[in-house]
């Protein structure tokens, strides 16, 4: 993997896909004089790899930030504008910041630099790769969390994904704050509660 000249950021967001709990998005500064070897697309990770990585981007990069968007503004401007809206606030907050962004996808977030869309980035772009890698292991420990805020529902497993587990736990268990209202399956069964099914 190649890093990019100085103070290019690269960004990336988890949780476009789950049912439940917030986007995440991290933006990532590396530093050249710090490579980090076995930088990869965070999916490609097993847990422990991801989260050893995590702190090693975090202790050699020239910057990180996180950016989020919360299950409200999910269901208010929809998954895409939520995920761009992580990205930016992600990018706002990195000091110093960059001269130039690259972020993973076919969109990019509206940012004060000038920006470019890698698609599959996170598999060929070192910052992209670590911003996936920051996003992944933040985004995660906060699902375990909420497994223990909302027992029943396997969050610590699936992390708000629609696993057959979960979509159990929605028909038996109901909708907890932070299920995405505005997603087919919840919305479903929101249905079916306030028809008294």
């Amino acid at each position: 993997m190649i890093i990019s000249k100085n103070k290019t950021a690269g960004v990336d967001e988890v949780g476009r896909g789950p049912l439940a709990g917030a986007v995440v998005a991290a933006a990532v500064i590396l530093d050249p004089n710090k490579p980090i070897s076995g930088l990869a697309d965070s999916k490609a990770l097993s847990e422990k790899a991801r989260t050893r990585l995590a702190e090693e981007i975090k202790d050699s990069a020239l910057a990180w930030a996180l950016g989020r968007a919360e299950v409200e503004e999910i269901d208010q401007i929809n998954i895409l504008q939520a995920s761009l809206l992580a990205m930016r606030r992600a990018v706002l907050s990195l000091k110093p910041q960059p001269d130039y962004a690259l972020v993973d996808g076919n969109r990019c977030p509206d940012l004060p630099c000038p920006t470019e869309a890698i698609i599959k980035g996170d598999q060929t772009v070192a910052e992209i790769s670590a911003a996936s890698i920051i996003a992944k292991v933040a985004r995660d420990q906060e699902m375990v969390e909420m497994d223990t805020q909302y027992p029943g529902y396997g969050f610590a497993k699936h992390k708000g994904y629609p696993t057959k587990v979960h979509m159990q736990a929605l028909q038996d268990l109901g909708i907890t704050p932070i299920h995405r209202r505005s997603f087919g399956p919840v919305k479903k069964r929101l249905a079916e509660i306030n028809e008294g099914l």
